[in-house]
């Protein structure tokens, strides 16, 4: 149904969890705005043209696992609608209602604004994303491309009139590598925070290879802080990419293929070390585009079944979104259906 931006992890979070205690500050339930923002977004090599024999950019880790990740089944519960409003060819704004048992229920005032400035036929910044709901509780992005090689992200979160999470990271990309640096949650107050550096690199045409340095210090670090080094890398063959991810945290490998125009399939394993627990994940994505239909599906071991379909009701400005998630084993059903409106 589009991107939302959510609440995030606390920022006294262990190194070791959710990403060394970043917030995750963008989770699959906001409002359209954000998928107009994201056709303003940069691609992977964004402004920066690759010569006659010489490497592309590889894009950013953070991209690393995002092919396997777009086809898996994102579901939610419960009933929502909502409105998006164009207001000029650079704002635009959304109204949701969710209606929902498993999570609180109510309205969000979202707005998107892109700027002027272009790296691209289908590229602007700045790009403000930010939704609001009555109680004061604010979900805030802002993504500006200052040069074709140096982009900036800068997310945060404010719950009960306090900021809870506060991110920022800065790309540069060069020729034929990407070095990138993300501050998490920084108090000068209690002496916290979570600082992680990536670096990718292209070797060949078809492999890329990094690494990821994660440091985190604070009163609830046991031993007042503590790092972690991963090595990250990329192997991409026509339509087939495999990327993973190795370090002392566990393991994270993907495989992602586009058999025709109409089908995409991914499968994703997961392997933590610390809990001695692994996830497989096999997903798939169905697009019909004379019916204006995309359906995704995923299966996990831990007997999730879960499926979303989006259909595009023309020649009405109008799209439904039907949810549903089963588990066996432990006797759950969750069901959702949603209607986007502009």
């Amino acid at each position: 149904m589009g991107n939302v931006l959510a609440a995030s992890s606390s920022s006294s979070a262990t190194l070791d969890a959710a990403k060394l205690g970043l917030p995750e500050l963008s989770t699959p339930s906001q409002n359209q705005s954000a998928s107009s923002a994201a056709a303003a977004m940069p691609s992977a090599a964004t402004g920066i043209d690759s010569k006659e024999g010489k490497l592309d950019n590889p894009g950013t880790v953070e991209e690393l696992h995002k092919k396997c990740k777009d086809v898996q089944a994102m579901t939610f519960e419960g009933a929502k609608v909502m409105l998006n409003k164009g207001l000029s060819n650079h704002f635009q704004v959304s109204h949701t209602l969710n209606l929902c048992t498993a999570q609180p229920s109510g309205y969000r005032f979202g707005a998107t604004y892109v700027g002027t400035k272009q790296f691209g036929p289908s590229e602007a910044f700045p790009v403000l994303l930010g939704d609001i709901d009555p109680s004061g509780n604010l979900n805030a992005n802002v993504i500006h491309q200052f040069s074709p090689r140096i982009r900036c992200k800068f997310a945060s979160q404010v719950q009960d009139s306090k900021l809870t999470a506060a991110q920022l990271t800065t790309d540069y990309r060069g020729e034929d590598y990407t070095a990138s640096l993300t501050v998490g949650n920084p108090n000068i107050f209690n002496n916290s925070g979570v600082f992680v550096g990536h670096y990718l690199q292209s070797i060949t045409d078809r492999i890329a290879l990094g690494a990821e340095l994660a440091y985190q210090y604070g009163p609830n670090v046991p031993g007042g802080q503590i790092a972690v080094v991963s090595a990250v890398g990329r192997y991409s063959e026509g339509n087939s990419l495999w990327s993973g991810t190795l370090g002392p945290g566990g393991i994270h490998l993907c495989y992602y293929q586009k058999a025709s125009d109409q089908l995409q399939m991914g499968v994703e394993v997961e392997t933590s070390l610390r809990m001695q627990e692994s996830v497989a994940t096999f997903a798939y994505q169905v697009d019909l585009p004379k019916a204006d239909l995309i359906y995704r599906g995923s299966l996990d071991t831990n007997w999730n079944v879960c499926g979303v379909l989006e259909k595009r009701l023309q020649p009405l400005p109008f799209s439904f979104a039907l949810s549903g998630r089963i588990n066996h084993t432990k006797n759950q059903f969750r069901l959702g259906c949603g209607l986007i409106i502009g």
